[in-house]
């Protein structure tokens, strides 16, 4: 047997339908709407009364219209400040000062603090250390395995320099931590 989306399917006749109307609502406005719309002018006709009475209302919270306030004449008229005065050549003298003068050069040095170097772990195996050099020579930067004997015993290091300035060392820091090596710390190599 055929698929169901293949069968041709019967078209039955169609029935004929009587026109039945609904019977129609009383047209109107409902006692829900009417009295909505009556408190509502009510709200308008409160707030619109307020707003009259603020305008009515002095600074002072009297009663007293706009026109009675502009009648009154100010009791204290001793409150003037006293602006000062400008003057065009006092102004710019500090200007022409500063033209005439000669600025002496500072007596400094700059020291170079010295070559840097970026550790960026230390691990009891070296096979640890080996595979941190890997991912970190696959974020583009050159790494060192050293390996360093102390009073705990054997460590390999982790190392990346020297670098001449600090600001180089923290490029190649800021291009670690793009690639999840956010380990590691830069010290002054001496």
């Amino acid at each position: 047997m055929a698929h169901q989306d293949y069968v041709s399917k019967k078209k039955s006749p169609k029935k004929k339908t009587t026109n039945k109307k609904a019977p129609q609502q009383a047209v109107g406005i409902s006692l829900k709407t009417k009295l909505i719309a009556v408190v509502t002018l009510f709200a308008l006709i409160g707030f619109s009364y307020f707003l009259w009475s603020l305008a009515q209302t002095t600074n002072d919270g009297s009663n007293q219209t706009i026109q009675e306030v502009k009648k009154k004449k100010p009791t204290s008229v001793n409150n003037e400040v006293e602006l000062p005065v400008f003057n065009d050549a006092d102004d710019f003298e500090f200007m022409k000062k500063l033209k005439e003068q000669e600025v002496e050069p500072g007596k400094y040095e700059v020291k170079d603090k010295g070559p840097y170097l970026m550790q960026c772990g230390s691990f009891r195996t070296e096979q640890q250390a080996q595979e941190l050099k890997a991912n970190i020579a696959f974020a583009g930067v050159v790494a060192q395995v050293k390996k360093t004997t102390g009073s705990n015993g054997v460590w390999y290091k982790v190392i990346l320099g020297p670098y001449e300035r600090k600001r180089s060392a923290e490029n190649d820091k800021h291009k670690l931590a793009r690639n999840n090596i956010n380990y590691c710390q830069i010290w002054l190599w001496r």
